[in-house]
């Protein structure tokens, strides 16, 4: 593994399965609430916020002016409990269509993110579907892989190939040096909040190797 991640790996993690290049990142500060686990998870998940949130040197708060909360994150062991979640019909619109497809395709996680007028995340639905191979994975690994994955709007397939998390030699699992360093850098004020190009993985570069 290279200690700084090349403009092109960069690139290749902002940049869609139809070649599109899309970097986003939050515009405001982000209020979590999840839902369908015990307190301990639930302590464990909002640790894994603050802790990302803190590495982007980024802002979390208390509720949210316009949605109470905007990062929602929601456990459960079958797709057709959300459609019994009261109201999130209204905020995911074509709820139904989509846990149908979720379900035919078996699958067991889904992100849906919105956007402001400026085009940076102004809000993220995270469902995850507890099938046996997510209930195997420790809650702490679990928690931190679905906030790294929510900080930045990622390509679709950014860590299809390789996670995004790396293990230390005594077992523990942490976030990659590279990913980290990444998410600091993308969220450099001086940066825009969203970029359609592909130039833009050139400003993050430069900023990995800008001295700390």
């Amino acid at each position: 593994m290279s200690e700084t991640l090349t403009p092109e790996e960069i690139e290749a993690l902002f940049t869609r399965a139809d070649g599109a290049f899309l970097f986003a990142r939050w515009g405001r500060p982000i209020v979590p609430v999840v839902f369908g686990v015990q307190d301990a998870t639930l302590a464990t998940v909002k640790g894994a916020v603050e802790a990302v949130v803190a590495l982007a040197g980024h802002s979390m708060a208390e509720t949210d002016p316009e949605l109470g909360a905007n990062l929602m994150m929601f456990f459960f062991r079958d797709w057709q409990e959300l459609l019994a979640v009261p109201d999130l019909d209204r905020l995911v619109p074509d709820l139904a269509p989509l846990v149908a497809r979720l379900e035919a395709e078996g699958a067991n996680q889904y992100r849906i993110f919105r956007f402001d007028e400026a085009g940076a995340i102004r809000a993220a639905f995270v469902f995850l579907c507890m099938d046996a191979d997510l209930g195997a994975v420790p809650a702490e690994t679990l928690a931190l892989g679905q906030v790294v994955q929510t900080v930045l709007l990622w390509s679709d397939r950014a860590f299809t190939g390789r996670s995004a998390l790396g293990q230390l030699a005594d077992g523990r699992v942490v976030l990659r040096p590279d990913i980290g360093a990444l998410i600091r850098a993308a969220y450099d004020p001086v940066l825009p909040a969203m970029s359609r190009e592909p130039g833009h993985a050139l400003r993050l570069a430069a900023r990995l190797q800008a001295p700390s």
